[in-house]
């Protein structure tokens, strides 16, 4: 029996593509509190108590020209934005459901 071997390279890789959507300081965490529902910039600051504003703001900005967020002025008093997950950032919702199963049975199997 004979097997085929392929190579992706890195931009070939549609695994790795997406998990590079999702990679760096903060893109996990601010994606996951963005699944419950919109989140605002200082709601993210209090719940990311180690973040700094840059940081924070770049993060937002990468995940914004990924189309895995959009950023929504909401023009009512007082006038204030909130971050929604995109169509795209939805669809991605159930790889994180798929990983926080692994990481539970992972886990209790280990323990």
């Amino acid at each position: 029996m004979t097997t085929a071997t392929t190579t992706l390279s890195m931009e070939e890789c549609p695994t790795a593509q997406s998990l590079k959507l999702l990679s760096g300081k903060w893109k996990p965490q601010i994606f996951l509190l963005c699944m419950i529902g919109p989140v605002r910039f200082n709601s993210l600051l209090r719940q990311l108590p180690s973040a700094n504003k840059q940081s924070l703001a770049v993060a937002l900005r990468e995940l914004e020209q990924a189309e895995l967020l959009e950023k929504i002025i909401v023009r009512k008093k007082p006038l204030h934005i909130e971050y929604h997950l995109t169509e795209k950032g939805g669809a991605m919702i159930e790889i994180f459901k798929n990983i926080e199963k692994l990481k539970i049975t992972h886990v209790i199997k280990e323990g």
